[in-house]
């Protein structure tokens, strides 16, 4: 299987205090998805909290995303967890529920050698033919992927793409470089980090797994398509209009950012899971002025 390309929009997993899924709120987000016409759908991911949820509400979510998503948006669903065998679960889960990949992060306590990762992401994708796209997290997992175990995994049946952490315009050409060198073509070369994932678009990364694309879709696939022309001026004009929201993805970090504009917009009122605690007023307010100041082009 080839990961569709383009725009991979990351919603929130909206859920009550005591972790069950909001089915409605979510049913809301997905549709708002499949309407602006993303490539696919980051469902459980971190800003799905996906580490927060059991078994039982993975699937609670994942059935809920697949039901209102149909044929029309394929899904990759996070299916990362400590153990092995947890995972090869939830990767089963996904299949039979009808998920197009999973996102599989090197979830760990103790530290993992290179060699730990290989045998982890290889069971996986071995046992249950569900295609397996990396996700490099070092921020959240503390596990960096080389180039050379990269290579290693792309040569493992079913493992098809990996998602990377963007860095500056320089490191991700350089980075985006060293990984094209060591996978097949077929291979999805991704990234996330929101506020730099413009230049990796330019400098021609396959996909941009988004935050703030699970809730405001249209700029940021205008931004893929911009790039995908080769229209650096026009990705980096729409990229600027956004500049806002990546200084308080910055400052308070996204996925808090996310839940209050998901509440401010009217699509679900939802706090994240404890103990990650809601924005205070303050910083609620400064979230509201600027989406007050934000274009249509944004918002809309």
């Amino acid at each position: 299987m080839t990961i569709p390309r383009g725009l991979s929009a990351f919603p929130i997993t909206p859920s009550s205090s005591n972790g069950n899924v909001d089915e409605i709120g979510l049913q809301k987000l997905v549709a708002r998805l499949v309407e602006a016409r993303v490539e696919s759908i980051g469902l459980l991911g971190s800003t799905g909290t996906y580490m927060y949820l059991t078994r039982q509400e993975r699937r609670r979510a994942l059935e809920t995303a697949v039901g209102e998503a149909g044929a029309r948006t394929p899904i990759v669903v996070g299916i990362g967890a400590l153990r092995t065998d947890d995972a090869v679960k939830l990767a089963q889960d996904a299949k039979a529920i009808g998920a197009a990949a999973g996102l599989l992060a090197a979830v760990s306590y103790t530290s993992l050698t290179d060699d730990e990762v290989f045998g982890h992401f290889s069971t996986v994708a071995l046992e249950t033919g569900l295609p397996i796209l990396i996700y490099d997290n070092p921020g959240t997992t503390h596990f960096r992927f080389t180039p050379e175990l990269v290579g290693r995994l792309a040569a493992v049946p079913g493992i098809v793409g990996i998602k990377n952490p963007a860095g500056d315009r320089d490191e991700t050409t350089r980075h985006l470089a060293e990984q094209r060198a060591v996978v097949p073509v077929t291979f999805s070369i991704g990234y996330s980090g929101d506020w730099h994932a413009t230049e990796a678009m330019i400098a021609g990364a396959d996909t941009w797994h988004s935050v703030l694309g699970g809730l405001f879709p249209r700029p940021c696939q205008q931004i893929v398509i911009a790039a995908r022309q080769g229209n650096a001026e026009e990705a980096r004009r729409i990229d600027a209009m956004l500049a806002p929201l990546w200084s308080l993805f910055r400052q308070f970090s996204s996925l808090r950012v996310v839940y209050a504009l998901a509440d401010m917009i009217g699509i679900c009122r939802a706090e994240p899971p404890r103990p990650i605690l809601p924005l205070p007023d303050a910083a609620r307010h400064q979230i509201a002025e600027t989406l007050k100041c934000l274009p249509d082009e944004v918002t809309g």
